[in-house]
């Protein structure tokens, strides 16, 4: 059998060792909408080029999730389809891949298809599909057992970030202007979580570099046990932070691994530059 492991632009997932002539993967862009100008979530996108255009543009900015279309394309590629995308509470990328996995399933009743809400974005994605090629790679072949397994996942995971650069929930009308300016003078940041469902929850604020990434760890221990887990850090234009944060987790927390990776258009349209993601 032929599997697919398809994600949306949310995650930021690197090259791996795939199964030659048995295991794809492929990634279905959202587009990003800024003033007058549209961007395709791909591997071509400047990243830079996005953040530059963002911060000349006064009015709010918007996000567009991929039609069904797409994610049917990637779907009838394969025998078996392992799809995973950003929170269903975020985007309506989840309901649009069910719509897909509905189309092509009405055609080709033959074909198995999965579709995951990551309830997450990000490093979730990348957990989500290293976990999926290891079980392939390992010989199963059960589909449910497999998609059993990925749910098992989701419902372990736990996402924390924190922002530094607020004018894009300001101009979006998420944020108050003055506020937003007062926590970027006094060097605020927010720290913020994934709840179970999806959803965005602020649980802490912090001043400085030193106390966010510090009070960011306290969290991250005691909303779960930490011992032996695989760690994703995405960041906008932040290595050295990431890299200083990567190092505190590991000289405090019992992971087994903490891995960088750069924000993609999606997470970078949501986190700004400075900004860090953290999933576990």
């Amino acid at each position: 059998m032929k599997w697919n492991i398809v994600c949306d632009s949310s995650g930021e997932l690197p090259p791996a060792q795939l199964i030659p002539g048995k295991l794809d993967r492929k990634v279905v862009p959202l587009t990003l909408l800024v003033g007058d100008r549209s961007y395709v979530d791909d591997e071509t996108l400047d990243v830079e080029e996005l953040l530059q255009a963002m911060a000349r543009e006064t009015g709010p900015s918007s996000t567009a999730c991929p039609s069904p279309a797409a994610f049917a394309e990637a779907f009838e590629d394969a025998d078996c389809s392992l799809c995973f995308t950003i929170s269903g509470n975020l985007s309506g990328t989840y309901a649009s891949a069910v719509t897909a996995r509905d189309m092509v399933l009405e055609n080709h009743p033959e074909k198995k298809i999965f579709v995951l809400d990551s309830c997450s974005t990000s490093g979730s994605l990348v957990l989500l599909a290293r976990k999926a090629q290891e079980l392939i790679a390992s010989g199963n072949e059960d589909f449910d057992d497999i998609c059993r397994q990925l749910q098992a996942c989701v419902d372990k995971q736990y996402t924390i970030f924190t922002l530094e650069n607020f004018d894009n929930l300001v101009k979006n009308g998420r944020m108050k202007p003055l506020l937003g300016t007062l926590l970027h003078t006094l060097g605020i940041h927010v720290i913020a979580d994934a709840s179970p469902e999806g959803t965005i929850r602020v649980i802490d604020k912090a001043r400085g570099e030193k106390r966010t990434l510090r009070n960011m760890i306290s969290h991250m221990e005691k909303f779960k046990d930490c011992a032996g887990a695989e760690v994703i850090i995405s960041h906008c234009k932040n290595l050295e932070g990431a890299r200083k944060l990567k190092e505190q987790i590991l000289q405090t927390l019992p992971v087994k691994s903490v891995d960088l990776y750069g924000c993609r258009g999606l997470t970078t349209f949501y986190a700004m530059e400075k900004g860090l993601i953290v999933v576990f």
